[in-house]
């Protein structure tokens, strides 16, 4: 049965070229190249074709869970400040959904065996110190550093979703997918924050180019540590 697949699958020829490296008796990793990439079994991701694909999946996956994990201590630190206010309820709504992010990265890197970027404790700080300070210059300062920081997730997304496109948009469907969804709701938070009237806020400019600025060295750091 599984022959007959084989070759309506493949064609004949691919067929011939599989059973003569199974009488040269050929190791498995030759062998699985005559077979369909996507006939593998997966959850999210498809095994990497080379070396350079699985750096740059790796710094892919570690820097996407790195930033789910820096907005859920952001988060955590405006509801430590402004949990009991009016805004509460709306900050425990876009937190809910980063930590559903939070845990399928968490997931995706366990199934890919990627580790997690060595920072995180920097980043478990420094998320909650800036979560924290900002909603200390109440909702407009809590909604400014929404809008700086989820911007900047967005756009970096934005820029996965165009590298995994010109690498091969059917393997990483799975991945896209999630990418696209996530993004698009870093772009509601983005609204939200917009909305709550985040541009109110004195310095609003300034403030959302500095922390601007903290996301795109956190990114960078976190891609390659």
């Amino acid at each position: 049965m599984y022959v007959l697949n084989f070759v309506k699958m493949r064609g004949f020829t691919s067929a011939v070229i599989l059973f003569r490296q199974l009488n040269k008796g050929i190791n498995r990793s030759k062998l699985t190249e005559c077979l369909p990439r996507y006939s593998r079994s997966y959850a999210v991701i498809p095994p990497p074709r080379n070396s350079e694909e699985k750096a740059l999946l790796a710094a892919m996956l570690r820097v996407d869970h790195a930033g789910e994990y820096g907005a859920n201590r952001i988060y955590a630190g405006q509801m430590a400040v402004l949990g009991r206010s009016q805004s509460g309820p709306l900050i425990q709504h876009m937190w809910d959904q980063e930590k559903r992010h939070l845990q399928k990265f968490n997931e995706i890197l366990a199934e890919n065996r990627v580790r997690p970027t060595a920072l995180l404790p920097i980043w478990n700080v420094a998320g909650f110190m800036l979560g924290a300070s900002s909603a200390l210059l109440g909702k407009a300062g809590a909604m400014a550093c929404t809008v700086a920081v989820e911007e900047s997730i967005s756009e970096h997304y934005n820029s996965q979703i165009r590298a995994l496109m010109e690498l091969d948009p059917e393997g990483y469907r799975g991945l896209l997918q999630i990418i696209k969804e996530f993004r698009d709701e870093e772009m509601e938070h983005h609204d939200t924050g917009l909305d709550q009237e985040a541009e109110s806020l004195p310095g609003y400019q300034l403030v959302k180019t500095a922390i601007q600025l903290g996301c795109k060295a956190a990114i960078y750091l976190s891609e390659r540590v």
